[in-house]
C-alpha cells in the first residue's frame, strides 16, 4: 500500500499520558490484529519522522485506531502529536508485524505493550473465542492501566494487573514473574503472547524458556 494521508476523526486521553487517535481508513488499507503500522505528521518537515505504532481497532471497521504513549521532554514525534487534534492530517505507510494470534494462551503485557493485545482481543470478541485467553498487564500503578474497564469487560478473572505501586500502600508491589508464569506452564499453555519495553520481553522470554517453554510457543515481535 503506498503511503497515504488521512485526517484526524477523534482524539482523546485513554490515561494521562496515553491518547487515542481515531484516523480515516486508507483506501485499500487491510490488517491482521497485532499488527503496526508507521505514521507521520502531515506538515512540513514531519512528514519523514515516522514511527511505528499498532492498530488497536480491528480490521472490519470503516477508521483505524491507535493508543500512543505521549513522550513528553525532548520534542520528539509522539511529543508533538499529542498536539495533533480532530481535523489535523497524518500519513499512514506500510503494514508490518508479527504478533498475531495463534491460538487461545497468556498475554503478557508491559504498559503501553498491550496495544497489539487490544486488537486481538476485540477481534476474539467478535469472534467469539475469548474464553480460554488470560492477559499479565503489567504497569507501575493504577492510572496507568489503559482501557482497565473495558480489559475487565472482555476477560472478567482472565484479566490480571501487576502493579509496582498498588493503590494501598500496605500491599505489597509486584511484577510478572517466574513464579507467576509457572503456573500457566504447568496448566500446558500453548501459546504465550509478549509485548513491551525490549527489557521486559527479553526478561519474559528468558523467565518461560527456564521453565521449559519451546521458543515456538512464543510470540513477540521480530
Amino acid at each position: 500500500m503506498a503511503n497515504q494521508i488521512v485526517r484526524v476523526l477523534e482524539t482523546n486521553f485513554v490515561t494521562h499520558n496515553v491518547k487515542r487517535f481515531v484516523l480515516e481508513r486508507p483506501a485499500g488499507l487491510t490488517f491482521v490484529s497485532g499488527q503496526a503500522t508507521e505514521l507521520s505528521i502531515n506538515k512540513p518537515a514531519l512528514e519523514n519522522e515516522v514511527r511505528p505504532f499498532t492498530f488497536t481497532s480491528v480490521n472490519s471497521l470503516s477508521s483505524i485506531e491507535f493508543m500512543i504513549k505521549i513522550y513528553t521532554g525532548h520534542n520528539g514525534v509522539t511529543e508533538k502529536l499529542a498536539k495533533i487534534n480532530v481535523g489535523d492530517e497524518l500519513i499512514v505507510h506500510d503494514v508490518f508485524g508479527t504478533i498475531m494470534f495463534e491460538g487461545e494462551g497468556v498475554f503478557i503485557a508491559g504498559g503501553a505493550g498491550i496495544t497489539p493485545f487490544i486488537s486481538i482481543l476485540r477481534e476474539l470478541r467478535l469472534q467469539n473465542k475469548l474464553v480460554g485467553n488470560t492477559l499479565l498487564f503489567a504497569n507501575r500503578a493504577t492510572e496507568d492501566i489503559i482501557l482497565k474497564g473495558e480489559l475487565n469487560e472482555l476477560l472478567g478473572k482472565s484479566f490480571l494487573n501487576i502493579l509496582e505501586k498498588p493503590e494501598d500502600p500496605k500491599e505489597q508491589g509486584k511484577r510478572i514473574d517466574k513464579d507467576l508464569l509457572k503456573q500457566y506452564v504447568e496448566k500446558g499453555t500453548k501459546h504465550y503472547y509478549i509485548c513491551g519495553p525490549a527489557k521486559f520481553t527479553a526478561a519474559m522470554i528468558e523467565n518461560l524458556e527456564t521453565l521449559g517453554v519451546q521458543k515456538s510457543q512464543i510470540v513477540f515481535e521480530q
